[in-house]
């Protein structure tokens, strides 16, 4: 380690900043937020700085830098494009013991400003040592995706307690203990749940030892289409978390590598005609795990609650008082559809969009076919592959065009994505050709022969993973 990491209250004290470009203020402004004191010294400034400076809350002096500016200061700042310049406020900085940093300039700085995450009070702080400040703010991405902006709120409540927790807790393996449980359970789910006031009660009833069962939680998480980019910040912190993940068959091999490594993994997926775990099956799981104090995920494909059953499992973890949450999901009509390129509303061709499954009873009796057959609207079916004559012919029963174009998307948003299109007439015999599988996701509409002009993602051409069938 070349350099000290050092937190300083900068609360009411002067800091001298040399510069009045972009640069000097984005520095001013951390120092604002940080309660210092701004001493700006520059002949001209930016807009921003300008309105500080009128508003009172910077002290502006329109001139070239001298040593007379750095009296009083704890720290100076040189931000300006002239290396002369801020070499001379280095050395002069020196000279008088005050600390300064030069912007870009490592070399010359006696201490190096961190890329930040602000979860106040919580705060990290990543310095590549002034050698690759890119590198540092990399690091400092990767990390914000693992850090709930909850994480303040949890920092403030503990250190409200601290001063109980020390004397109902004397031993600190009691209280390490007592902190993890704040950390992971149920407090920090509350908060998260946008619950501050029940999060204050659960911790004073943790505090109070009048929880004496140990609970887990459980998140559905959805997990999306199948690019691991398209997973959420939350649901990728939610994965990290977890102890046991219980997830769809339909999840991405790529997503479940973004997951805590000793996390226990359990396939509870189901699909036509082949149910490998019932539906009240993943229930009592889900129940059994979070009763033994595991922080369990419940990942899905897509959306949880857009045809995921989410609702039948919150229902289930409701009764039985297990706490929850949901993080959703960039469902497969969202994900499938912009991969392929179509639109699912235009101003040209649709002003509505209607989802429906086709994995329905009675060969799809249960749809009200005549509204999913209305001209000028997109229709996204899922679950549709098996019944692709049956929805046709409903289709065209009811009135709508047979030359309305179709496009069939497999395996959205994935590496062996395909697409294939055509008119409705020909659905299913195009579907059989070119042995469309699930998952694949039906887009009527007109929106859907746009997909072979705005195709972005994959090969564009039949002899790859990538078709477009006409």
């Amino acid at each position: 380690m070349l350099l000290y990491p050092l937190f300083a209250d900068l609360s009411g004290r002067l800091v001298l900043v040399v510069g009045g470009g972009a640069v000097a203020e984005r520095k001013v402004s951390r120092l604002l937020d940080a309660g210092a004191i701004v001493r700006l010294v520059a002949p001209e400034l930016t807009p921003s700085l300008r309105t500080w400076t009128n508003d009172g809350r910077v002290a502006h002096v329109a001139a070239l830098f001298d040593e007379v500016h750095l009296k009083g200061a704890w720290l100076a700042i040189a931000a300006t494009s002239d290396t002369v310049v801020n070499r001379r406020l280095a050395d002069a900085a020196q000279h008088r013991r005050v600390w300064a940093n030069v912007v870009d300039d490592a070399e010359a700085s006696a201490f190096h400003v961190p890329a930040v995450i602000d979860r106040a009070p919580l705060c990290v702080a990543i310095s590549s040592g002034g050698h690759a400040p890119m590198f540092a703010r990399l690091v400092r991405e990767r990390l914000e995706a693992l850090l709930d902006p909850s994480l303040g709120a949890l920092a403030l409540l503990a250190g409200a307690l601290r001063d109980r927790i020390r004397r109902h807790l004397p031993a600190p393996a009691a209280r390490r203990a007592f902190y993890e449980t704040l950390f992971h359970g149920r407090v920090a789910t509350l908060l998260r749940s946008g619950r501050p006031e029940e999060a204050q009660q659960a911790a004073e009833e943790e505090l109070a030892g009048e929880r004496s069962a140990v609970t887990g939680s459980v998140v559905l998480v959805g997990a999306g289409p199948g690019d691991p980019g398209l997973l959420t910040l939350s649901g990728l912190r939610a994965l990290n978390e977890a102890d046991v993940i219980l997830h769809d068959r339909l999840v991405s091999p790529e997503v479940l590598a973004l997951a805590r490594r000793d996390a226990e993994r359990i396939e509870v997926g189901k699909e036509a005609g082949r149910h490998h775990v019932t539906q009240e099956r993943i229930h009592v799981l889900m129940i059994a795990f979070a009763r033994a104090g595991r922080r369990v995920v419940r990942l899905k494909g897509g959306d949880p609650f857009v045809f995921g059953r989410g609702g039948e499992e919150l229902e289930a973890l409701r009764d039985a008082g297990v706490p929850y949450e949901v993080v959703p999901g960039i469902t497969a009509a969202l994900g499938c559809a912009a991969y392929a390129g179509i639109p699912l509303t235009h101003r040209d061709h649709a002003q509505s969009v209607r989802f429906a499954t086709a994995h329905c009873r009675a060969a799809g009796a249960d749809l009200d076919w005549a509204s999913l057959a209305q001209a000028r609207q997109t229709l996204v079916l899922y679950m549709g592959v098996a019944e692709v004559e049956t929805i046709r012919d409903n289709l065209l029963a009811h009135g709508r065009d047979a030359a309305t174009p179709f496009a069939l998307v497999e395996n959205g948003s994935r590496p062996e994505q395909r697409v294939v299109t055509g008119t409705l007439a020909d659905l299913p015999d195009l579907a059989t050709r070119h042995a469309v599988r699930s998952p694949a996701l039906l887009i009527v509409g007109e929106v859907a022969g746009l997909a072979g002009r705005l195709a972005w993602f994959g090969a564009n051409d039949a002899a790859n993973a990538y078709r477009i069938a006409s």
